[in-house]
């Protein structure tokens, strides 16, 4: 089987929002209630969320299909950081931040996340940014090693909140 990656569309939302909730968890540190992991995805993974991001101009979102199954998921938001610890840490500007990026916890391996990735700098190029950026847990080590073999290198620190928790990630940011 072959996977493709192609730009999400309104009549994506629900799909999206299913592949967010049965991954999200697995880049979150041991740590993490359930319940917290609960809130996030009712709060930002949502069906209703994601319907909001996929009209929103400033984003791209992909989806991974392999034999019309939805296999895993990408979203670029274009334009420059609120995060004041993140603005400090970026040095391509204009950028695009790479805000997520899951695959299905049985297709890892199978080069999904590399093709989500170059969808998601491609994306990024055509916008015009002159660099991409993402946030991952400082105790996601897997991530870490995917985002250094695509390029990306570690510029700062910033927090990211989870339930009523604060977490710690690392900054990572690739020229484009």
């Amino acid at each position: 089987m072959t996977v493709q990656v192609r730009s999400a569309t309104a009549a994506d939302a629900s799909t999206l929002a299913r592949v967010a909730a049965a991954t999200f968890a697995l880049a979150c540190p041991p740590h993490t209630t359930q319940a917290s992991i609960e809130r996030f995805i009712a709060t930002v993974l949502s069906q209703e969320c994601f319907e909001g991001y996929l009209a929103d101009p400033q984003r791209d979102l992909f989806l991974a299909e392999d034999a019309g199954e939805a296999t895993g998921y990408a979203m670029l938001v274009t334009g420059e950081p609120a995060d004041p610890d993140v603005r400090a840490a970026v040095r391509h500007h204009p950028t695009s931040e790479l805000s997520k990026i899951y695959v299905l916890p049985d297709r890892h391996g199978a080069g999904t996340s590399h093709l989500l990735m170059q969808a998601c700098l491609d994306a990024a190029r055509r916008r015009g940014s002159l660099g991409a950026w993402l946030g991952v847990n400082q105790l996601n080590a897997r991530a870490q090693r995917f985002y250094t073999k695509s390029g990306f290198e570690r510029v700062g620190t910033k927090r990211f909140l989870v339930g009523d928790r604060y977490e710690d990630d690392y900054v990572y940011e690739q020229g484009l």
